[in-house]
């Protein structure tokens, strides 16, 4: 399978909002008009005179907020967070890549956690190349345990997203656990099933460090 970009996609609770842009629309300028006897007052000026100017915004350390970088890697885990302006915290979620046996990269999991109140404590983005058969879904197994299967949820044209939520038993077993399997089926072999290491080393300790978005 080819390697599959990594990419981020915090979840609702990471997203981004696009920059505005786009070209300006021509204007037709309308007729004058007609002169009166009696000039009408000028009327008062509602458009702040700086409209426009860009008031610039901080840079710390070369960084702007809105970016993305690894600020810690515990175990075979990273932490991913999201760089916001200065004052406020950072949302953080835990990421790992998945590799085949040639060292190429299959899929991508980013874990982070939900806001309290609901079932799940936690969720999961997993990341699929294009090839892969969505009707197959996916499975995850924790050491020799029981196998959950999840479906898949969106495609665009990096890949195929698997968005999984995960309750305080399944947090314990990733806690407990020494490795997981993710595995998926291939388009062009739906008779296979093609099988990720996901490695649990650091996993507890990476979780800890998880945070969500400031209110």
């Amino acid at each position: 399978m080819p390697k599959l970009l990594t990419r981020m996609s915090m979840i609702a609770a990471l997203a981004l909002g696009a920059p505005l842009g786009g070209a300006a629309f021509a204007q037709t300028t309308p007729p004058a008009p007609a002169e009166t006897e009696t000039e009408a007052a000028p009327t008062e000026q509602t458009t702040p005179p700086d409209q426009g100017v860009s008031m610039g915004e901080p840079v710390v350390d070369g960084q702007v907020p809105g970016q993305t970088y690894i600020r810690e890697v515990t175990g075979d885990w990273s932490l991913e967070c999201l760089r916001v302006p200065e004052g406020e915290d950072e949302p953080c979620q835990m990421f790992q890549t998945l590799t085949d046996s040639q060292g190429n990269q299959v899929a991508n999991m980013r874990l982070f956690k939900l806001p309290a109140g609901g079932q799940a404590v936690a969720g999961a983005l997993v990341a699929v190349p294009l090839e892969t058969l969505l009707t197959g879904q996916l499975t995850i197994q924790i050491n020799d345990g029981q196998s959950k299967r999840y479906p898949f949820s969106v495609c665009d044209q990096q890949g195929c997203y698997a968005r999984i939520g995960l309750t305080e038993e399944d947090v314990n077993s990733y806690k407990r656990g020494a490795s997981a399997t993710v595995s998926l089926v291939p388009f062009v072999a739906p008779d296979q099933r093609v099988s990720l290491d996901l490695s649990l080393t650091g996993f507890t300790a990476g979780y800890d460090l998880v945070t969500l978005p400031t209110e």
